[in-house]
């Protein structure tokens, strides 16, 4: 079988991740436990988890002309992922303040830096995108940015995943060009004012969604009427930072392979789960056998 071809449009940022017991109050100084600096942000995490999951990954992006920028463009490259259209921006790169507490949780603060520079794409760009199998897209990068790329990758056929993370409003054009939507609870709350009681609230934006909740699992909804909760890999948490980045990859891994996208929930639920268990947030995207060992078809 030949390998899906994911195309994502997003952000790269440096994360710096700092352990603590707990996560600091307003004003407090608290003493952390560890530190690790590791490429992140949500576009360049899925387009690496997306080839650690077994696709033929390629990741337009924006990072600065910094030492920051020099190591992301390596880092990335190195996980097998095409960086012939990532873009270099005079300036700083992203950057992601990330703190993790012993239970796993985060608090994250993101500086675009580059990111913001991503304004439109070029025939080439877009060339990219419409031959992919699957165009992944979130809202850490200009949104009209991504609303070119999903109207570009719908007009060639090519299905359209926005993880619409950060909450942020929505362009009509964009919402008509989406295939599956992902979002966490949070999420879901901003969009429809309703949250994990009633995912197919969702439907009433586009015509597939994935609502997750952590370690409760995730609900898959569409138009057809199905509605499916898909149960949490139980394992022992480590980092929760990027089990969303390895969701949505192998979601549009298994979707572009032919899995049925209840079948896809399932897998890309055991890519989340693998994800936790390691601090970091590239550094833990899983590859493609611990996915299918925790992986437990219904």
């Amino acid at each position: 079988m030949p390998q899906t071809r994911v195309v994502v449009v997003g952000s790269a940022n440096m994360d710096l991740v700092a352990m603590a017991p707990a996560l600091p109050r307003p004003g407090e100084t608290m003493l952390g436990t560890d530190f690790v600096m590791v490429p992140g942000g949500k576009g360049a995490n899925q387009a690496v988890a997306a080839a650690r999951a077994g696709a033929s990954s390629a990741f337009l992006g924006a990072i600065g002309s910094d030492a920051f920028g020099v190591t992301l463009r390596a880092r990335i490259t190195a996980a097998g992922v095409d960086t012939g259209h990532l873009r270099v921006v005079y300036g700083a790169s992203g950057v992601a303040l990330v703190m993790v507490n012993a239970q796993g949780e985060n608090a994250i603060v993101v500086t675009p830096g580059a990111n913001d520079a991503l304004t439109g794409l070029t025939e080439e760009e877009l060339a990219t995108v419409r031959g992919a199998d699957v165009l992944v897209a979130q809202l850490e990068i200009p949104v009209q940015t991504v609303a070119a790329a999903a109207t570009a990758a719908r007009a060639a056929g090519t299905r359209v995943i926005l993880n619409a993370a950060p909450a942020r409003d929505l362009p009509p054009e964009l919402l008509a060009a989406v295939d599956l939507l992902v979002v966490n609870e949070g999420e879901a709350q901003a969009f429809t004012g309703r949250g994990r009681d009633e995912p197919r609230a969702l439907l009433d934006l586009v015509p597939r969604a994935v609502l997750t909740l952590g370690g409760e699992g995730a609900w898959y909804v569409d138009r057809e009427g199905t509605e499916v909760h898909v149960p949490a890999v139980r394992v022992d948490v480590v980092d929760s930072t990027a089990a969303g980045d390895a969701f949505t990859a192998a979601l549009a891994v298994g979707w572009g392979e032919g899995r049925d996208l209840v079948d896809a929930v399932r897998w890309a639920s055991a890519a989340g789960a693998a994800c936790v268990r390691r601090l970091g947030a590239s550094v833990a995207l899983p590859r493609r056998a611990e996915i299918d060992e925790l992986y437990a078809p219904g």
